[in-house]
């Protein structure tokens, strides 16, 4: 693998998409974030922590495999550090992200995001275009955009 490389391409995309991006050199273990990011959507911050954990690794470089930094995530986006620990502790949310990644497996998917309709796919970060093509290719039809 090559992380320079690697580090190239996102950094790329994100100037493309106007996000911030530092990127690390390390690659760090996410299955304790994933495991706390599933328990974080049992409680309805699971939009809030998953952007506060992409803030941490790509804009400030934080170790995401740290039980430490997790927990400050978690708080960061009001959810109780000590329950969050003890999920961690207890391993609670294991099984089914142990079941999300059978799922991803079984369906060959190896990067993320990809996004799967039928049997057509598009993987890694796109423009809005090649999810409109998916989305097309596959008979959806585009709704009428109403304001209140």
């Amino acid at each position: 693998m090559d992380i320079s490389e690697m580090k190239r391409r996102l950094g790329k995309s994100a100037e493309d998409f106007g996000l911030p991006f530092q990127g690390s050199d390390k690659i760090y273990n996410s299955r304790l974030a994933q495991e706390l990011g599933l328990w974080s959507e049992s409680k309805d911050r699971g939009d809030e922590f998953h952007a506060a954990v992409f803030k941490a690794y790509f804009v400030e470089g934080k170790n995401i495999a740290s039980i430490r930094v997790l927990l400050e995530l978690a708080s960061s986006v009001e959810l109780p550090a000590d329950e969050g620990a003890e999920i961690l502790a207890t391993r609670a949310f294991k099984a089914a992200v142990d079941a999300d990644w059978a799922a991803a497996r079984e369906k060959s998917i190896t990067a993320v995001p990809t996004f799967v309709l039928n049997q057509d796919r598009v993987v890694g970060a796109q423009p809005y275009e090649a999810l409109e093509e998916l989305l097309e290719a596959n008979g959806v039809k585009r709704r009428a955009f109403h304001t209140s």
